[in-house]
């Protein structure tokens, strides 16, 4: 074992290795099983020059190996042959030099020229079917035995002559080469599959590396855009604010003096006032969300539970879920994030709103609209889903969702800055979001958290 290479100890590359070579002896099992069962009614022709006389006799034996040969590749097809393969690629190679040694009985014994057929068949297990050294020279030395018993039942002992010896010479320098060539060449083969599994080993962790480095290079870029909104909003506030603050206040004296007008001019001027202080509230709704890009270290982090978080969500919109809509939820009891409480609230009340805005959209034929919410952990990270069957996300446009002021939904149903916000507040988080979506079947929004003791310790005013 000292000289054994790392890998080839490896408990999991030695599973691998013998699956790999389980598929391989049961599939040349059955080659070496046809060829058989094609080969021997073939010698015929061989019986017909040779023995005429006999060539009835050894038809039968013949036929009768070809029918056996069926068999053994029939079982090969079925679990309880690849089960025992070992034991029916034996029967393969003995079936035929059984049926040769017959032959050889039959008629001259060690004088026989279909020793020749013995020589082919250990040939045959040096190329095409798949041993190891000792299989090889179990096989070998048992078509070698049936060889010497024929001859030896066959007699006269006078006449086991220099011919018997040198056939029998000629055959065990075979049977060497056969097991030392097959010895040789199932360590070839081990190193060969060594090389293809450790190339698999290391295109599975560059493709798991690649896949890493694009998801970093997508958190940075959007970082850049949330830094770069952040500098906008600060100058858009600042600008809004004043004449919004004006407006309303303006609003409220107008509304004094519209109540001491007639009752008919007061009901058409009311309703215009309506329309403004909508627009209004609209406006400071879009000031509201864009402070947050403003104000990214507002708030402490601490540990939250998950549950309680979701189930404060769920019931902040409670008004707004048709009884339609079936809603799972399934996190853990004791689920802790670090995050802040109002922020992840919020986080999961936009995406609930947006799985509700997308089941209505969806026109549902023998299935139930759902929202299903999940969480757990793995490793040191804790992960929550967001998933629900509406009609999912375009594959161009889910680069995009977290990108400030981008929406699909029509003028007056939102700015496009919900999953911006949402993205923002994860950052803060010290976690992560990710959308993954199959147009038409669903649509699963992933956060992910560390779990509170992977963090390092804040201090209050310090943030993520």
């Amino acid at each position: 074992m000292k000289n054994t290479p790392p890998l080839q100890r490896d408990p999991a590359f030695r599973a691998a290795f013998q699956a790999h070579e389980l598929e391989n002896r049961v599939s040349t099992g059955k080659v070496a099983a046809l060829l058989v069962a094609v080969l021997m009614p073939f010698g015929a022709t061989l019986d017909w020059a040779v023995y005429p006389e006999r060539l009835a006799f050894f038809g039968w034996i013949r036929l009768g190996s070809s029918v056996l040969a069926c068999g053994i590749w029939y079982l090969l097809t079925r679990p309880w042959g690849i089960r025992h393969h070992r034991g029916l690629g034996f029967a393969t190679a003995w079936l035929p030099a059984i049926c040769i040694c017959w032959m050889i009985y039959d008629r001259e014994g060690p004088a026989s020229p279909y020793y020749a057929g013995l020589n082919l068949i250990l040939l045959a297990i040096s190329l095409v079917v798949r041993w190891n050294a000792v299989e090889s020279a179990i096989a070998v030395g048992g078509v070698i035995l049936f060889y010497l018993a024929t001859c030896m039942l066959h007699g006269p002992w006078d006449r086991l002559d220099g011919r018997f010896a040198a056939n029998c010479i000629f055959m065990v320098e075979t049977g060497i080469i056969v097991v030392v060539g097959n010895h040789f060449f199932n360590r070839l083969r081990q190193r060969d599959f060594a090389t293809r599994y450790e190339l698999a080993q290391r295109k599975q962790e560059l493709e798991a590396a690649l896949t890493r480095l694009r998801e970093a290079e997508a958190q940075l870029v959007q970082q850049e855009k949330m830094a770069s909104l952040g500098v906008l909003s600060a100058g858009i506030i600042h600008e809004i604010n004043n004449p919004l603050n004006f407006a309303t206040t303006n609003l409220f004296a107008l509304r004094k003096k519209v109540a001491a007008l007639p009752a008919a001019e007061q009901a058409e001027i009311d309703e215009i006032l309506d329309d403004i202080e909508d627009g209004l509230v609209r406006v400071k709704n879009i000031v509201s969300d864009l402070r947050l890009f403003t104000h990214p270290d507002s708030g402490d982090l601490e540990s939250v539970d998950l549950g309680e978080a979701v189930q404060a969500a769920l019931r902040y919109l409670s008004g707004e879920t048709p009884d339609s809509v079936q809603l799972e939820v399934r996190v853990p009891p004791g689920l802790a994030v670090r995050a802040n409480r109002n922020k992840l609230v919020h986080v999961l009340i936009n995406l609930v709103e947006n799985s509700l805005d997308a089941l209505r959209r969806k026109s549902f034929q023998g299935e139930t609209p759902r929202i299903r919410i999940t969480a757990g952990t793995e490793k040191d990270r804790v992960r929550l889903e967001v998933w629900d069957n509406g009609p999912g996300i375009a594959p161009e446009h889910q680069a995009r969702v977290f990108d400030p002021f981008f929406t699909t939904k029509d003028v007056g149903e939102g700015m496009g800055l919900g999953l911006s916000i949402c993205y923002r507040l994860m950052q803060e988080c010290q976690g992560s979001i990710r959308v993954q979506s199959e147009p038409g079947r669903y649509c699963q929004f992933t956060l992910e958290f560390p779990t509170p003791s992977s963090q390092p310790d804040l201090q209050p005013g310090t943030h993520a």
